[in-house]
C-alpha cells in the first residue's frame, strides 16, 4: 500500500451512498428537528396542524416503491399530495422533508383511539422498502437502528406515550399493510420505542372467523376498540373486523397473519391491554 494511503480493501468494496434527489427549488429549506437527520430535502406537501393539535403519535410506513430515489422524489414533489416528516434510507441515512411542527400528508383516511385527522396529531416516518408489491425485502439492521434513534428523539421531544408508535396498517387497516409483518417491532421495543408484549405462542384450538357472531365477537371488538383500533362493536365478525385483526397480527403477532382470531391473537391482545396505563385505554 502506498505511503499515506488509508484506503482498505473493505473500504473499496463498500457501496457508494445513493445520491439524494434535490427538493423543489421554490420551497424554503429549514434546519432539521432531529440531530440524527443527515439531510433536509424540503417537500412542498404540508400544511398547518388543524384545530391547534400537536403531535402525540408516530406513524411508521414503508415507501412501497421499487427504488429509493423514486420514493424520495414522489414525497418531495408538488402535485403528488403525499409527504412525510422523515425518510429513512436502507443505509441508515435520515432525510427530513417536513418540519415536525407542520402537518405532513402521510396517513390519508385513518383512525386511532377516537382521532380521525391522524395527519394533524402525528409525525410520519417513511422507511425505504419495496413493500409487499415488490418482493418485500427484510429491513437492514442499520436502517432499523436509525429508525429507533429517530423515534427515541421524537418521543422525548414531544413527550409521547410509548403505545402511540403505530404502523400505517394500524390506523388504516382496510387500505394499508405497511410497515408489515417483517418490521421488527420487538427490536424497537427492546430499545425503548413502542408498546410490545411477547406474543403468545400459536397453538391449535378454537378460533373466531369471518361470519361468526355473538357475545364472544362483541368482546373481541370491544377489546380491539379499547386498544385504539377503528372497529365498531356489533357482534358480527365482518370484513372490517377481519381487517383490523389482520392489522393487529401484522404488528403484534406476526408469526401468522390470517385475520383469524385464535388463542394466540386474543391472549396477546389481552396482555397488551393489561400492560397499558388505565388512563390510556381508549373508550368507544
Amino acid at each position: 500500500m502506498p505511503s499515506g494511503s488509508f484506503t482498505s480493501a473493505s473500504d473499496s468494496r463498500r457501496p457508494r451512498a445513493l445520491p439524494l434527489p434535490k427538493g423543489a427549488p421554490d420551497v424554503t429549506t429549514f434546519s432539521p428537528d432531529s440531530s440524527v437527520a443527515s439531510d433536509v430535502i424540503p417537500s412542498p406537501n404540508f400544511g398547518e396542524r388543524n384545530n391547534g393539535q400537536v403531535a402525540d403519535m408516530i406513524v411508521l410506513h414503508y415507501t412501497g416503491m421499487p427504488d429509493a430515489e423514486g420514493a424520495i422524489t414522489r414525497l418531495c414533489s408538488a402535485g403528488t399530495d403525499v409527504s412525510a416528516h422523515y425518510i429513512v434510507l436502507e443505509d441508515g441515512r435520515i432525510v427530513q422533508t417536513v418540519p415536525e411542527a407542520k402537518r405532513a400528508w402521510h396517513a390519508g383516511i385513518a383512525y386511532w383511539a377516537g382521532a380521525t385527522d391522524i395527519n394533524s396529531c402525528s409525525i410520519g416516518i417513511e422507511i425505504i422498502n419495496r413493500g409487499h408489491d415488490w418482493g418485500y425485502p427484510d429491513f437492514p439492521g442499520r436502517q432499523i437502528a436509525a429508525v429507533t434513534a429517530l423515534c427515541r428523539g421524537i418521543l422525548l421531544r414531544h413527550d409521547m406515550p410509548m403505545h402511540r408508535v403505530l404502523g400505517h396498517s394500524d390506523v388504516a387497516p382496510a387500505r394499508k399493510k405497511d410497515p408489515g409483518e417483517k418490521f421488527p417491532w420487538h427490536s424497537l421495543a427492546h430499545s425503548g420505542v413502542g408498546h410490545w408484549v411477547r406474543p403468545a405462542p400459536v397453538v391449535r384450538g378454537d378460533s373466531i372467523k369471518l361470519g361468526a357472531e355473538g357475545e364472544h365477537v362483541m368482546a373481541l371488538q370491544h377489546a380491539l376498540a379499547r386498544y385504539g383500533y377503528g372497529v365498531s362493536p356489533n357482534g358480527l365478525y365482518d370484513a372490517t373486523t377481519m381487517e383490523v385483526v389482520t392489522a393487529f397480527q401484522r404488528h403484534f403477532r406476526p408469526e401468522r397473519v390470517d385475520g383469524v382470531t385464535d388463542h394466540s391473537t386474543l391472549t396477546t391482545l389481552r396482555a397488551l391491554l393489561v400492560s397499558l396505563p388505565s388512563e390510556n385505554v381508549a373508550t368507544r
